[in-house]
């Protein structure tokens, strides 16, 4: 048995984020701290996107950045300029590389190739059960347990809120191509955020495109609702999108595919005196937009400074009037998903992109609030609340 400070289960961008913030921080120099996952080197695994003002603190890391984003329905199309805001991308093994750097050059901290079967919360503390790991894909039977004062962890809770009946449970599932074509194709000056000119069959469907220069896009087929598709389903939509938009001759050279929860339960219920849930097990996902980057870093970040003068993890998490909002709208997602195509486009019509981008990052002012309740079709989101309110 083996005991650290702290220890951090899940190597992926929330449990690398906060140890990165801790190897950078003079406070926990005296402190062992352990990440334990099933490998530490996951490759692009995953592509980030956020919108930031100015200068940020990722901008050496980015893959590409727009000023300009696109939005198009069969009722509002429009592209918009974002200014003072960037559109802003990263791939997940720039990223990894970068944070692994700063984490290995400080001997407190260490890494376990190990399959965690189970953890729990002691008197004083926590006990983490771990069997070993041969490779990526075998495990042993044999145990190891680590202990420590504190544990974080990114580890999928899917069962704590997917029998919820309190809160609804939509997914935001995707397969992207990045795709490869031998002539300029692309205006790689503009993001499209949202094009829902595509068959929508009952829910809120569109393609996400982001030009990384004019020969090279990630194109990918995003749903908003309850059910997964087959793999062949995404595929043909994103064929056909390319078609629509004369783009036969391409070369496929990267695939990716994802499924977000988008659900208001309350995280931090699973929360305790020594256990806190981190990432999207955290409930760090944005719920009504699935975004997770920007808002683990800011998370993080209040984190770090949150270890430094408490010693309780059940008080970290604050209420906001956001996951009211969040309530609201995924409640009207999940009854009236064929509406999802309207809704935004009201939104985009109505309610200037600034507003609207810093309502999604939750840095809005009641007035701006307003402006944004203002903009969506009011009937079924006052069902939602009163319904919620009473």
């Amino acid at each position: 048995m083996i005991t650290y400070d702290y220890i951090i289960l899940g190597a992926g961008a929330s449990g690398l984020t906060l140890a990165y913030r801790m190897s950078q921080d003079t406070f926990f120099d005296d402190k062992s701290i352990l990440i334990i996952d099933r490998l530490n080197d996951k490759k692009n695994d995953r592509t980030w996107c956020y919108w930031e003002d100015g200068v940020g603190e990722w901008d050496h890391l980015l893959t590409k950045s727009w000023s300009h984003i696109y939005f198009g329905s069969d009722t509002y199309s429009k592209t918009i300029p974002i200014s003072p805001f960037n559109y802003k991308m990263i791939r997940s093994e720039a990223f990894y590389e970068s944070l692994w750097k700063s984490i290995n050059s400080k001997p407190n901290f260490s890494f376990q190739n190990e399959h965690v079967s189970s953890f729990k919360e002691l008197e004083n503390g926590v006990e983490v059960i771990a069997l070993e790991r041969i490779n990526e894909h075998e495990i042993t039977s044999t145990k190891k347990i680590f202990r420590a004062s504190k544990l974080f962890t990114s580890l999928s809770t899917f069962e704590s809120y997917n029998f919820h009946d309190k809160y609804p449970l939509i997914h935001q599932h995707f397969l992207g191509w990045f795709i490869k074509t031998s002539e300029d194709t692309f205006d790689d000056t503009t993001a499209t955020f949202m094009d829902f000119d595509l068959p929508q069959k009952g829910n809120t469907r569109f393609m996400y495109v982001l030009p990384i220069n004019k020969k090279m896009a990630l194109f990918e087929y995003t749903l908003f609702s309850k059910n997964l598709l087959k793999r062949s389903d995404y595929e043909e939509a994103i064929v056909k999108y390319l078609e629509q938009h004369g783009i036969t001759d391409y070369e496929i050279v990267e695939k990716e595919m994802g499924s977000i929860p988008m659900t208001s339960f309350n995280f931090s219920e699973l929360n305790s005196k020594h256990i806190l849930n981190i990432g999207t097990a955290g409930g760090w996902t944005k719920a009504s937009t699935g975004y997770t980057f920007k808002n683990t870093s800011k998370k993080t970040k209040e984190l770090v400074t949150f270890l430094k003068r408490e010693n309780d993890l059940s008080k970290f998490c604050k209420k906001t009037k956001y996951r009211f909002y969040d309530l609201i709208f995924l409640d009207v997602l999940a009854n009236h998903n064929e509406k999802g195509s309207a809704l935004f486009s009201s939104m985009f019509r109505k309610a200037n992109i600034k507003t609207i981008l810093k309502f999604l990052d939750e840095e809005s002012s009641l007035l701006e609030d307003l402006k944004i309740i203002l903009s969506v079709p009011p009937k079924h989101f006052i069902q939602a609340f009163f319904k919620r309110l009473f």
